[in-house]
Formats: C-alpha cells, structure tokens, sequence
C-alpha cells in the first residue's frame, strides 16, 4: 500500500475513520534520523496490506504536530480506532517499528 501524505484536511477521513490501524511518520525535511526511518517507514507500507501509512511534515503540518505533542522528530505515533495506541520518539530499527503495531 502506498504511503500518503497526511494533512489537516485529510486527517479525519484517512486517520480517524480508517478501519485498519494507520502508522503516522512525523518527519521534517531538515531531519537527519527522519531520513534514516523515511525509508523503513515506506517498506513497511509496501510489505503490509492490514496497515495504513501515513507521512506528516511538521513543517507544513504544525496544527498536527501539535495535536500529537511532537516534540522531538521523527515521532511515530500508531492509531487504532481514532485512538492514540502507541507512540515512539527517534530513529527505530524496522523490527522496532513493526513491534509498535
């Protein structure tokens, strides 16, 4: 499944409605770590079909990053049900990533 470009106006329908659990990647484009996770991140939304993935821009998503409490990036926040069901801050290795689902 490809990964989607989250933003305020889509949030509601991709995350909070979605029935499948849905990954969130906050990242900016000046992060270094966010470069080392983008693309474990976009693996993960290739191998599994039972997941949304999703990409945040804290640079152009700050209504977000807030709503979330990111503090420090890259901040991955899993959802189930509309609801916050785990949430990790810093670059993970992939079988750390996939624990949080």
């Amino acid at each position: 499944m490809e990964v989607l470009t989250i933003t305020k106006e889509n949030f509601e329908s991709e995350v909070l409605q979605s029935d499948k659990p849905v990954l969130l990647d906050f990242w900016a484009v000046w992060c270094g770590p966010c470069r080392m996770v983008s693309p474990i991140v976009d693996e993960i939304a290739n191998e599994r079909d039972d997941i949304k993935v999703g990409k945040i821009n804290v640079d152009e998503q700050s209504e977000l990053a807030q709503q979330f409490g990111v503090m420090s990036i890259p901040t991955l926040v899993v959802m189930k049900n509309g609801e916050i069901a785990n949430k990790a801050v810093g670059a993970l290795p992939k079988d750390e990533i996939l624990a949080l689902l």
